[in-house]
């Protein structure tokens, strides 16, 4: 389609630009088409794909049937055949396609016969269309076979040609979305003459076949009917390459077909018809289902096969819609008109014409108020029912209701006996109002009108003279007589009415109610185990059944793992691959679908705008046939979402808190560097300095001069070397639990040995210890609490005055040892008291050395190590006093 300046319609570009990154990865199919069995299909499959081979082409034979025919056996010569899977069922062993094997082997092309095939109960899917599928989508081409009568959308149109039913058909999608289509045609008489002569089935079989099937006008109909499929197939592929690229073409307006739908088993005609109709026009359609209060009382039954009608349309390509409405026709014509629909289909109507003219008819309405909008009447002709098909059992005629009804109008005339002598006849006539009332009410509109007969009827008989007769003196009780039966039927009518529409709204709120309260608990929850924890409450108690709750074990992972299960739920090993195939398709999976529906739950991706987050996968009822409604489908399906959304909100803060933990590293990253950088570079002038010094100038300086400046250089060397030391632990620390090597100590050796390794540093300094004499040993890790001591120590010869003395003091509080190292300098900001052991914090002070800031720190993690605790506090009277605390027993010590 163009413009009116001749360009291309970007909307065309995008589709035809969607439609290429949708393909790009995936395989491209071939389908060879016939109009029926015996045509060469395989032959002329298997012919394509030895010329593939003979250029050189990797590919293996994943499935052919060539039914023993030898020139076509004869091409299976030269091909790598992949095995066939074995399948019990029934005492008996099938043979399908090992999926997996092909995928495993992952040829470049693949052949894979019968297209439409039924595959074994416990294959990975009821169909070998979706296998093809999954080639397809590992990259795979895959050449094909089908014929044309196991088409879906021409199921009833093959059944009313042929008089047989096509129980394996697929969606027309799976055509639609072939990259070539290859016709294998052959004319009727030289067909029917192959299967005269054997090459298609054995004699017997042969001439059953003919008999049932392959008569030549049906074969003639089928090749007409295929031959218009790929003619259709070739104009729509030379109208879209018209308009990708902007060839001026007399183009079709654009249509927009309805199909309305109900649990009527007719329902697929017209479903189907609509499909057939859409192709002819090239337009989008929709499946409309209108929930109207008669909705709410269907039968079981009902409801599954409404749930297979509307599972028909999607899979035949229909955006299936269900709307809540009082009236079908109102609700259907707003939708058409909201959504510019051009076309309406709707069934022929089967009631009576009677009950037609009491009340209406759909159809008719559709059509008064359609205005501008077409609609199709379909023939609702039933297709043949196979052979031995059992007719349908007759509902049970529930008689209970209208019994009751007839004991109420009984209790009725029995109180208007009662009340007659002070009442009139026409007063009386409000009792059995009443009465009618209370039955539309409570026992439904059948009932209702029963009553209101058997009223009128009775009050005649009973209380209008002539008694005991039905004969009417007067004639003005006939307009109470129709009064009270007209009354009554539209009191019973209204009211039933009412009370369906009463149970319809209670449904939907009790719907809307079970998802707010699941939105609003997980928008509470706190994290991932309050999100999993809550979806399993409210799926348990709004389905009643068990569920399983799969995630992977990080985002962006590709394997999942059980996040949360029910307690009597049992997984074997088969569902977690059902559960991972659907994490990776996005697409639903299990039981009571398509795929996969020998698994014990029903899986629903949990998609987002981001992708597919996790799998939620629901227990199954214990009947195996029963489909779940519509309204259960869609619950379920919010609830999916829900818990998709939940589950992302808890990945987007875990991915913040990261960012955070991240963003700080960094922080301190830099100043880790800032602070090396000037802490190393400050010794290391000073070592470079005197070196210098000592190379350039030796030979002029004297010896007091000369050692001043190796004793410089050896206590930068000092300072630099517990500057590495300090930024070594702290790796350690960080790296994880210190191993320790504990053995009994004795604090006075603990405290002697710091001080030696101090040395010179202390120069003059008075360091006042006091030691208990009765000090018991203590089990600690010798080397590293020294060191602790060792950085204590230091920070008291940096902040405080050189003349004033440092103190040392241990003792023992209860099961614990104290060590104390106090100072009387300038103290610590009591706003800071609580940093002090904080990485790379500081106090700057004048006149102090400075430091990386870490050895606070690294005391703290080795005394945490040992299951201790260090502390920091002003004096009273002025300086810093920090106290380690040490347990006496190995037993409290975390790592020993």
């Amino acid at each position: 389609m163009t413009n009116s300046s001749g360009r291309r319609d970007p909307d065309q570009l995008l589709a035809a630009i969607q439609t290429e990154e949708q393909q790009a990865g995936r395989g491209r199919l071939l389908v060879f088409l016939g109009y029926a069995a015996g045509v060469g299909k395989t032959y002329a499959m298997l012919q394509a794909a030895q010329q593939r081979q003979a250029e050189g082409l990797d590919l293996v034979v994943g499935y052919a049937e060539t039914h023993g025919r030898a020139e076509t056996d004869a091409l299976l010569a030269g091909l790598e055949i992949i095995p066939r899977r074995q399948v019990a069922y029934r005492g008996a062993l099938l043979s399908e396609m090992d999926v997996d094997a092909v995928l495993a082997r992952r040829p470049a092309l693949a052949l894979v016969d019968e297209l439409a095939h039924t595959n074994a109960p416990g294959s990975r899917h009821p169909k070998r269309y979706q296998d093809v599928e999954d080639l397809l989508a590992a990259g795979i081409d895959v050449y094909t076979t089908l014929n044309i009568q196991h088409l879906e959308s021409l199921n009833d149109i093959v059944a009313q040609i042929t008089g047989v039913i096509v129980r394996e058909t697929l969606p027309d999608s799976v055509l639609d979305q072939a990259s070539e289509i290859r016709l294998v045609d052959l004319p009727p008489v030289e067909l029917v003459q192959r299967l005269n002569d054997g090459k298609v089935y054995v004699a017997e079989q042969a001439s059953r076949a003919v008999e049932q099937f392959f008569r030549l006008g049906n074969l003639t109909a089928l090749r007409e009917i295929s031959l218009r499929r790929a003619a259709e197939r070739v104009d729509d592929q030379m109208r879209s390459y018209m308009q990708i690229r902007a060839i001026p073409g007399p183009w079709p307006a654009a249509e927009r077909l309805l199909v309305c739908v109900s649990a009527s088993p007719l329902s697929e005609r017209l479903i189907r018809a609509a499909r057939r109709l859409a192709d002819e026009l090239n337009a989008g359609w929709f499946a409309l289902n209108v929930e109207t209060a008669a909705t709410a009382t269907l039968a079981p039954a009902d409801r599954d096969q409404l749930a297979s009608n509307l599972a028909l349309a999607e899979t035949l390509g229909a955006k299936t819609i269900t709307l809540p409405g009082q009236s079908v026709v109102e609700t259907t014509i707003d939708y058409a008109r909201a959504h510019n629909v051009t076309k309406i289909i709707a069934g022929k109507p089967l009631r009576p014409r009677w009950h037609e003219l009491l009340r209406g008819s759909v159809v008719d309405q559709l059509i008064r108020r359609s205005g501008p909008i077409d609609v199709y009447v379909v023939s609702s002709a039933a297709t043949p029912a196979p052979s031995g098909a059992r007719p349908p059992a007759a509902a049970p005629r529930a008689w209970r209701p209208y019994a009751w009804a007839g004991a109420l109008v009984a209790g009725a005339t029995l109180l208007s006996q009662a009340l007659a002598p002070r009442l009139d006849p026409t007063n009386l006539a409000m009792i059995y109002l009443a009465m009618v009332v209370l039955v539309a009410v409570y026992l439904g509109r059948g009932p209702a009108i029963v009553a209101s007969v058997l009223s009128a009827l009775l009050f005649d008989y009973f209380f209008v003279a002539p008694v005991l007769s039905f004969a009417i003196a007067d004639t003005q009780y006939l307009l109470t007589f129709g009064g009270l039966l007209i009354v009554g039927l539209v009191i019973s009518t209204l009211t039933t009415r009412a009370r369906q529409q009463a149970d319809a709204a209670m449904q939907r709120e009790t719907e809307t109610a079970a998802l707010y309260d699941l939105s609003r608990d997980l928008a509470a929850a706190l994290g991932r185990e309050d999100i999993l924890r809550t979806v399993m409450q409210h799926v348990a108690s709004t389905f009643g059944r068990e569920v399983a709750i799969f995630l992977p074990e990080q985002e962006g992972a590709d394997e999942l793992t059980v996040a949360a299960t029910s307690e009597r739920l049992d997984l074997p090993a088969d569902e977690l691959a059902v559960a991972d195939w659907v994490f990776r398709r996005g697409q639903p999976a299990g039981r009571n679908t398509d795929t996969l529906p020998a698994a014990n739950l029903r899986y629903l991706p949990m998609k987002t705008a981001r992708g597919v987050v996790g799998v939620l996968g629901v227990a199954g009822s214990p009947e195996p046939q029963r489909h779940l409604t519509p309204a259960q489908r869609r619950l379920m399906d919010a609830f999916a979402n829900q818990v998709a959304l939940s589950v992302e909100r808890d990945n987007l803060a875990q991915q913040a808190r990261q960012a955070v933990v991240l963003q700080v590293t960094e922080k301190l990253q830099a100043a880790l560097l800032n602070s090396i950088s000037h802490d190393l570079r400050t010794p290391l002038v000073s070592i470079t300095g005197a070196l210098s010094a000592l190379l350039a100038d030796a030979g002029q300086l004297d010896a007091a001069a000369q050692r001043a400046l190796v004793e410089n250089a050896h206590e930068e060397t000092e300072r630099l070397n517990q500057l590495v030391g300090n930024l070594l632990d702290m790796t350690r620390l960080e790296a994880g639990p210190l191993a320790l090597r504990l053995e009994p100590c004795d604090v006075q050796d603990l405290i002697g040995a710091a001080l030696g390794q101090l040395g010179a540093r202390l120069q003059q300094r008075e360091v006042r210890v006091e030691i208990p004499a009765d000090m018991p040993l203590t089990p600690l890790d010798f080397v590293l609490v020294v060191q602790v001591l060792v950085n204590l120590l230091d920070n008291a010869l940096k902040y405080a005055p050189p003349d004033q003395p440092i103190d040392v003091r241990a003792r023992v509080q209860g099961l614990q040892v104290e060590i104390e190292v106090a100072d009387r300098g300038p103290g610590l900001p009591p706003e800071d008291l609580g940093r002090v052991f904080d990485r790379f914090y500081r106090l700057q002070y004048p006149g102090s050395l400075g430091g990386t800031g870490l050895g606070l720190s690294i005391c703290r993690g080795i005394v945490e190590a040992h299951g201790g605790r260090i502390q920091a506090r002003n004096r009273p009277e002025g300086g810093a006093s920090f106290t380690i605390t040490l347990p006496l027993s190995i037993k409290d010590i975390g790592h020993g």
